[in-house]
């Protein structure tokens, strides 16, 4: 019989992103810095909150949460995993396929502007 974790109320368990030790520039963090808010990915999300359509959230979606009221689930040796309120959720990372190519620069951006406004005026 396998055990899981069901969070409950208006909740999610989130297993937490290990933490950096050195920024992408190099700089390398000590142990105690303090990080306000910390990115993971939902594993499970409770029944109040899947059936809200407020939060548009869903498992595996990595999210950035902020920590102070997280209660940590000692479920696992390395203990990665929160309950986190859904309140303290601050965003969710999301990936789309650009629907328009990249402007290159401010010039085209004008042009684009400038042509869309040489179309309004022939209607």
């Amino acid at each position: 019989m396998s055990e899981f974790v069901e969070p409950l109320g208006m909740s999610v368990l989130i297993r937490k992103d290990e933490s950096r030790q050195k920024t992408r520039g190099g700089i390398v963090l000590p142990d105690d810095a303090e990080i306000p808010t910390i990115t993971g990915r939902i594993v499970e999300i409770s029944v109040q909150v899947e059936r809200d359509d407020d939060y548009p959230i869903k498992k595996y979606d990595k999210v950035l949460f902020h920590p102070k009221n997280a209660v940590p689930v000692d479920f696992e040796s390395d203990n990665l995993l929160f309950v986190v309120p859904i309140d303290d959720i601050v965003a969710v990372f999301r990936r789309t396929a650009p629907s328009n190519p990249p402007v290159e620069s401010a010039d085209e951006l004008e042009e684009n502007d400038e042509f869309n406004d040489f179309d309004d005026a022939d209607e």
